[in-house]
């Protein structure tokens, strides 16, 4: 059960000094969704922390806004923790513990449909992106949207739709985008450095994974294979492999597409999408993974040929 934006924000105007804390190996909506509550927020004359384990992607930095986001927790007393865009404790990654151990007010903002609410406070809502909700919040309680912020929750907005390609956007997703836009939010900048802008090691990494892109069951599946050899070689980091998955969905025939990452030694992090046919979720959950219906992930332990035999069984089974 939600709790409503008055109770969420209630909480928020007692509070001096506010945590916010987004998922490990961060995207636009994460950090688009915490940098903007973070700003708003400091514009209301509190103090506000934006904090991520994992430093934000090289793209980012085209958006000074990004430069506040610290990767370890404050030295100093806080009143309450914000999570954003983080479906279970799990994701904060180093973060969890202390977060668990915390006895104050949490609050939970969150699009992700695994989410059980594991906050004082919840807001969970499926949708295209967290920074749809964070608009909604925002404008609920009262908070100015500047121009910076319009740019930080636009920039969540279009790279957790795909482009406004996802199935589950909707008629309200493109309302707060037009309010976005009408507060200043610089589309073509976001779209250009999230979409069309690569670096030299980016692409040759991008030329080599497609190369060998692989298909099963009758070519509705495909997948690509991202290995720790392939990003040092290019010159590249693991960071530069987001977006990879979405190219095979643009092939004819296949409905499925799976990027399996190196990250350790036998052991794979599988990104999964659909084009709105196949619940990959389903997959995902069952590797105690989780995400949305067409956008999904979780990881996986064993060589690279028994990964992908396990996960290509388990898409045999609904594709």
């Amino acid at each position: 059960m939600n709790n409503s934006f008055e109770e969420i924000n209630a909480v928020l105007s007692d509070a001096q000094n506010i945590v916010v804390i987004c998922h490990t190996r961060p995207d636009g909506d994460a950090l688009g969704s915490g940098v903007a509550l973070c700003v708003a927020l400091e514009n209301a004359g509190k103090k506000a922390y934006m904090c991520c384990m994992d430093a934000p992607p090289e793209k980012f930095k085209y958006n000074p806004s990004f430069d506040r986001v610290i990767n370890e927790l404050p030295d100093t007393d806080y009143d309450t923790i914000v999570t954003v865009d983080c479906a279970d404790t799990a994701r904060m990654g180093l973060f969890s513990k202390k977060y668990k151990k915390f006895k104050k007010p949490t609050i939970n903002f969150d699009h992700h449909i695994t989410n059980e609410g594991y906050a004082s406070l919840n807001y969970i809502k499926e949708c295209p992106a967290t920074c749809e909700i964070m608009t909604e919040f925002l404008v609920s309680s009262g908070y100015e949207i500047t121009e910076e912020i319009a740019n930080l929750l636009m920039l969540g907005l279009i790279t957790d739709s795909g482009n406004f390609a996802h199935q589950d956007v909707s008629e309200n997703t493109f309302k707060i985008a037009a309010f976005l836009r009408s507060k200043g939010a610089d589309v073509s900048l976001i779209i250009y450095n999230m979409f069309r802008r690569q670096t030299k090691a980016r692409a040759l990494l991008y030329g080599r994974v497609i190369k060998n892109i692989g298909f099963a069951l009758d070519d509705k599946l495909a997948y690509l294979v991202i290995t720790d050899k392939d990003v040092e070689e290019c010159g590249a980091d693991k960071s530069l492999t987001e977006g990879f998955v979405d190219f095979p969905l643009t092939i004819d025939g296949v409905e499925v597409s799976v990027s399996f990452l190196e990250y350790k030694e036998n052991q794979y992090k599988a990104s999964l999408r659909s084009k709105g046919n196949i619940n990959v979720n389903s997959v995902a959950v069952s590797f105690g993974g989780g995400g949305h219906k067409f956008a999904s992930g979780c990881k996986l332990i064993g060589s690279l040929e028994e990964v992908k035999e396990k996960l290509i069984f388990a898409f045999s089974k609904i594709i």
